[in-house]
């Protein structure tokens, strides 16, 4: 049986100052090895999910479950989670934190009290998975929005985590840099890292994704695959989502189709029409 890596069990949470709840009862199971999506409207707590799966926002409500066991808000477990469930926020200036990019790769691994020999061979290692290595000295604030993704994704990634979380990873770049990271993303993946990201990009989700959750107000309303998720057309139409461009495509070639089958079917009666009267 698939191992499960975390669940939200009757999980919500409320931020101070606001009455309604970011979070609502939320129930959500995550498995290993496998790339999820959440998709929905701003505003509709993906974010919040993803500080509390990480453990950065206790819920008031519910229990979270990391490998079967309930998330404890104690600085060991905590510092044990982080080296686990990996988070990487939308805008990557919120995670850059050192001067160069080797000093930031680094920075999360000198916390740990590991060996210099052992930090050292792991920062470069992820460099040069990343093809960072040529900017392992460029000052962080030199860089292109596209490579410091690149860096916040290998800060994360240094740290060997089993679950990866990331928040709108393809926001504000261009087609280029989008495509360099959902090459990254594949390769992260097949080295057994589970994914979830969320993200707005639904023809990106329709062909990446395993499972998509669909959230709406703090409240977990569609889960499946791909296909099973956009035939509730309804449902997604009514949350204002749109579709992917190639379900939008077939079905204005569905509807060509008909029609073309619909104009043949009456020049042929015209025809028969025609040649019975003569």
């Amino acid at each position: 049986m698939t191992q499960s890596l975390l669940e939200f069990q009757n999980v919500s949470y409320s931020y101070p100052c606001l009455s309604n709840r970011a979070i609502k009862n939320f129930n959500l199971n995550i498995f290993a090895g496998k790339k999820y999506a959440l998709i929905g409207q701003n505003g509709c707590g993906k974010t919040t999910l993803f500080l509390l799966a990480s453990g950065l926002y206790q819920p008031q409500q519910g229990v979270i479950y990391w490998q079967g066991k309930p998330f404890q808000y104690n600085r060991s477990f905590l510092v044990n989670l982080h080296q686990q469930i990996g988070l990487v926020f939308q805008n990557p200036e919120h995670q850059l934190v050192a001067a160069t990019v080797e000093e930031d790769i680094s920075y999360g691994l000198n916390n740990l009290d590991l060996p210099t020999s052992e930090i050292i061979d792991r920062v470069w290692a992820t460099l040069d998975k990343f093809a960072l290595t040529p900017l392992a000295y460029e000052p962080v604030h030199h860089l292109s929005l596209g490579q410091k993704k690149q860096v916040s994704i290998a800060d994360v990634m240094v740290m060997n985590p089993t679950l990866l979380l990331l928040d709108e990873p393809t926001a504000y770049l261009d087609a280029r840099h989008s495509q360099k990271l959902r090459e990254y993303l594949e390769q992260i993946h097949q080295l057994g890292t589970t994914i979830i990201l969320a993200s707005h990009d639904l023809d990106f989700v329709y062909h990446w994704a395993d499972w998509i959750f669909v959230i709406d107000d703090g409240q977990l309303i569609i889960e499946g695959t791909p296909r099973e998720v956009f035939a509730q057309r309804k449902t997604i139409e009514k949350l204002q989502l749109g579709l992917p461009i190639i379900l939008t495509l077939v079905e204005k070639l569905e509807l060509l189709a008909t029609q073309i089958g619909n104009m043949s079917q009456k020049i042929f009666e015209q025809w028969q029409e025609y040649l019975l009267s003569k």
